[in-house]
Order: structure tokens, then C-alpha cells, then sequence
């Protein structure tokens, strides 16, 4: 395959993977809320402890956006050797 076929290749995965992602993220976002409510994320005399999982928690949807990204970007740069 040549060159501008690896292109149309890496952007066809590209797609693949973007829609696969953004198709899970529903259900990531339940989950990210049901941990939020059963850390008691909402309440202001939780523990430090407390606060830095709920951080972390509320994390998980941006990094995971991220990763899709940069998968998605690695087809589309890294092509197929």
C-alpha cells in the first residue's frame, strides 16, 4: 500500500476507534456518577482523603477523552508500516 493509502487507512481506524469511544462514554459517565455519590463527593466535611478520590474519579472521563485522542492521532501520524 502506498503512502496515501496508509493515510485513508489510519483515518478509517481513526473513526473506528472515535465512534467505539464515544459510544462507551455513556456508560462511563454513569459510572463516574455512581462513584460520586457513593464517596459522598458533594459533601463539604469529607476527609482529605475522601477529596482526592473524588478528584480522582471526576478525572477519569477528561483522561479518558485523551486517550481516545491520542490513539485516534497515533493511527492517523503513525500510519501503517
Amino acid at each position: 500500500m502506498n503512502k496515501k493509502g496508509n493515510i485513508y487507512f489510519g483515518i478509517v481506524i481513526t473513526l473506528i476507534v472515535w465512534v467505539a469511544g464515544i459510544l462507551i462514554l455513556p456508560f462511563l459517565a454513569n459510572d463516574v456518577l455512581t462513584f460520586r455519590t457513593a464517596m459522598d463527593c458533594s459533601n463539604s466535611s469529607i476527609s482529605n482523603f475522601t477529596k482526592v478520590n473524588c478528584l480522582a474519579g471526576d478525572s477519569v472521563i477528561p483522561y479518558f477523552i485523551w486517550t481516545l485522542a491520542s490513539i485516534a492521532l497515533g493511527f492517523i501520524v503513525g500510519g501503517r508500516r
